[in-house]
């Protein structure tokens, strides 16, 4: 169980801080279960309350400052998704941001960076689909990383620049 204070991924919210744990008071809720009480990094003042026992709905601890560190250092080493099928690119990114996995978000941004370079050395443009996933892979990936860091976003992304250049 998290504690109030403890930063988790909570699905596709990213990133949520534990605001409290507890029963809810409200009209319609048992009044025999627990509750998170989040509140997500990137949207100061919206609140999310879910069961402590919520199976339906990744929520997992951020990575502790060792293992960003870590992964900062193996990004280059970290595979790209396999993807058997072009008509299926859209279905794989969509399973790898479900795993709420930092690696999984590598992957997705690596592949997209794979396909951008490859497009553009036949004179075409990113497609709008891998703009979007790659968007979303990014601000989970750096969301997380931000906080055992203990930097904003963008000096994570600067680092990660300074570490082993684009993915």
């Amino acid at each position: 169980m998290f504690e109030v204070g403890d930063y988790i991924v909570y699905g596709n919210n990213g990133v949520c801080k534990v605001e409290a744990v507890g029963k809810l008071k409200a009209p319609g809720m048992p009044k025999d279960k627990l509750y998170y009480t989040l509140s997500p990094y990137n949207s100061k003042g919206s609140k999310i309350f879910t069961p402590v026992d919520n199976k339906r709905v990744v929520m997992r601890p951020i990575i502790s400052k060792k293992e960003a560190i870590e992964l900062i250092k193996d990004l280059k080493n970290i595979d790209l998704l396999a993807v058997s099928d072009e008509n299926r690119i859209e279905e794989e990114y969509k399973e790898a941001l479900r795993k709420c996995d930092c690696k999984e978000l590598v992957k997705v941004i690596r592949t997209i960076a794979n396909r951008k370079n490859s497009r553009l050395k036949e004179g075409k443009k990113i497609t709008a689909g891998d703009e979007k996933y790659l968007q979303m892979a990014e601000e989970y990936l750096l969301e997380e990383l931000s906080i055992p860091l203990e930097m904003d976003k963008e000096q994570v992304k600067e680092l990660i620049v300074k570490e082993v250049g684009n993915f």
